[in-house]
Order: structure tokens, then C-alpha cells, then sequence
């Protein structure tokens, strides 16, 4: 069933040193396993896809349901630097990150397996005018905190330091608990190791989701994916995508109409309707809120951290800093291009754009 392989290469790295050749037999998959678990990888299995490549349903013959990303053939990445990156990503352990079970490598063919989660992704609740229901306030809060702890995990305290760099509702899968996991968390690594901080000039994510930092002039951090966790917050909080929505007789972007009634004061003509707004659970969401605007402010410097976000999500008695305008507040100092193409729908991957 999987295929195995008894060459150990010289170059691997001080950390994968440690893991035995037992470790890379057990994780790699024959591709024609792969292929026939999708069923030749077909439109009916196909669960998604996103910037790094598309997702399939799967089924082993022992009856093991799996997620199979078959990557897109461009990662410039060889044989033994893939199986390397797979070994230490498939080694991070945590609650609130999908599992990797393992890969396949077979001429051009980078196949990433996962355990597969039968409630899908989040944005298909929180976005469906009837699952929406099913995620009352207590699960959603749950689900913020949990996505928070994972993030802080690839930030801090895993054996590699991760940034996720797209991160989204659809991005984070729920199992049958509905217990958050992020999905893809090793993407930024396996795809392009050599751009895990710093500039770039390949930016991968989707728009809205994007710090301007990164979205404008490619640079990125681990503040990055804090301004998405806010986005992914006011999304979770308001039921609203973050797009353009009516306010009155006007359109607003999500996250000004977001800041603009926190300050008004006005915080409940924001919230989800289908969320309880009693006075206990109204001064919980607009605590969360306030969390979220403080992620999504447009320096990235005056954003938390994962550790103080997770901090603050624990600690109802800390004293919240006062968060200025988020980024994407519309100016008139804003070029209208460069308006347009970030006010644009989120809903759409991108891979590559030119940074300015």
C-alpha cells in the first residue's frame, strides 16, 4: 500500500537526523494508492482549492477517510528537500492543527496526506443562511480561541516557526466536535522554504485576509497572520465576509463599519442576529471585538502578539489598549487602483502578484 524507501540522503538537516528511516517509510504513500483513493482525483471528490493546489476527499482500502492536497507543480522544491519539510511539519502536534499523516512524491506529482474532518470548513457555517444557526455564541467563541491557541502554536512554541500567511475561514476545518483546526499551517514552509519571514516577492494568500504590509510591499511576519486572525474574528462575530456591506445608504468596508460602531458605541447593529445579545453575552462580544480591532490595526507594530491575543481571550479583566483605525480604512490619500484591488472580494486565492 505505501511505498518505502531505504536511502537516507547526506544532506538532510540536524533535526531530521534524529528521525530513523522507519519514520519516512511510514509516512510516504504509493501515489497510485493516492489516485485510487480519489477515484483518479475527480471533480466529484474534490473538496476545494486554494493558492498552494487543490483538496480531495479520499478513502484507503483498510476504510480510512483522508484528505489529499495535491500541490501545484511549481514549489521548486526537490525530492529530498520535500520529504525533509514533510517529516518536520508531520512531527508538529497540536489540538488545533489539522493532522498531516503524510506524502507522496512521484516524478512532478507533491501529494500531502491529512486526517479528514467530516464538518468541512467554517466559512460554510458561518456564511450559510441556514448552518449559520448552528453556531451559537459559546461555540464560536470556542472556535476563536481555539484557532487562537493553534496560531500561537506555530508562532512560539513549536519546533519550527511558522507563518501561515493564509489564513481564512476556509482555512480552518471543524471535526465532529466542532473543535477548530488550521488547515494548511505548513503550506508557507513545504511550498517556498526559503520565504518563511522577511520580503517577498511572491505573495500567497487572499485578498482581504491580507496585512497591507504584506499585501502592498510583500513583507511579513507573524503580525501577519494576526491581522488575519482579526479579519477571521469580525467575519465570525458580524456573519458578514470582509467586503464591502451596506451601512444605510452607503457601502462600507467590514472592517471601518467594524471600528466605526465600537466607537459609536453602536457595536449590536453589527453582531451576527442569530448570536443571544443578552447584556452578559453582548458585553462578551463587544470585548471580542475590541480584541479583533486590535489585531487588525493598520501598523503592524501596534498589533498583539498570539500570546497576548490568546492572553486577552482567557482574561476578561485585563484592561484592553485603545485600537486605532484599521488598516484599509478608506482615505483619500489611498490611490483608487490600489483601493480597488484590495477592496476587492476575498473570496478568490491568488499566488502571485507584483508587490509595489
Amino acid at each position: 500500500m505505501r511505498k518505502k524507501t531505504q536511502q537516507k540522503s547526506p544532506t538532510e538537516n540536524i533535526e531530521t537526523k534524529t528521525m530513523d528511516i522507519g519514520t519516512s517509510e511510514c509516512l510516504q504513500y504509493n501515489f497510485s494508492t493516492l489516485k485510487a483513493a480519489t477515484n483518479e482525483f475527480s471533480e466529484d471528490n474534490k473538496l476545494g482549492k486554494g493558492g498552494f493546489g487543490a483538496v480531495y476527499k479520499g478513502k484507503l482500502g483498510d476504510g480510512q477517510e483522508i484528505a489529499v492536497k495535491r500541490l501545484a507543480r511549481d514549489s521548486g522544491q526537490g525530492d529530498i528537500e520535500f520529504k525533509n519539510e514533510v517529516l518536520l511539519v508531520a512531527k508538529l502536534q497540536h489540538r488545533n492543527l489539522v493532522r498531516l499523516l503524510g506524502f507522496s512524491i512521484e516524478g512532478s506529482e507533491r501529494l500531502l496526506i491529512y486526517e479528514f474532518l467530516p464538518n468541512a470548513s467554517l466559512d460554510q457555517f458561518i456564511f450559510d443562511p441556514t448552518k449559520h444557526t448552528i453556531l451559537d455564541w459559546e461555540k464560536r467563541y470556542k472556535i476563536i480561541k481555539g484557532i487562537a491557541k493553534g496560531l500561537l502554536y506555530l508562532h512560539e512554541d513549536s519546533r519550527l516557526r511558522i507563518i501561515h500567511r493564509d489564513l481564512k475561514t476556509s482555512n480552518i476545518l471543524l471535526d465532529v466536535e466542532m473543535n477548530p483546526k488550521i488547515a494548511d499551517f505548513g503550506m508557507a514552509r513545504l511550498f517556498n522554504p526559503e520565504e518563511t519571514q522577511g520580503d517577498t516577492n511572491r505573495i500567497v494568500g487572499t485578498y482581504g485576509y491580507m496585512a497591507p504590509e504584506y499585501a502592498m510591499h510583500g513583507q511579513f511576519s507573524v503580525k501577519s497572520d494576526v491581522f488575519s486572525f482579526g479579519v477571521l474574528v469580525l467575519e465570525m462575530v458580524t456573519g458578514q465576509k470582509n467586503q464591502y456591506i451596506r451601512n444605510g445608504e452607503s457601502m462600507e468596508h467590514l472592517l471601518s463599519y467594524a471600528w466605526k460602531s465600537w466607537q459609536n458605541g453602536t457595536v449590536s447593529n453589527i453582531i451576527d442576529l442569530t448570536l443571544t445579545t443578552g447584556s452578559d453575552s453582548l458585553c462578551d462580544i463587544t470585548r471580542i471585538i475590541h480584541i479583533a480591532l486590535l489585531c487588525v490595526q493598520e501598523n503592524s507594530g501596534d498589533r498583539p502578539t498570539m500570546a497576548e491575543v490568546v492572553h486577552m481571550l482567557n482574561s476578561f479583566s485585563l484592561t484592553l489598549a485603545i485600537p486605532s483605525e484599521p488598516a484599509f480604512f478608506i482615505r483619500n490619500t489611498i490611490h483608487p487602483q490600489v483601493s480597488l484591488l484590495i477592496f476587492s472580494e476575498n473570496i478568490v486565492s491568488i499566488s502571485e502578484i507584483a508587490p509595489r
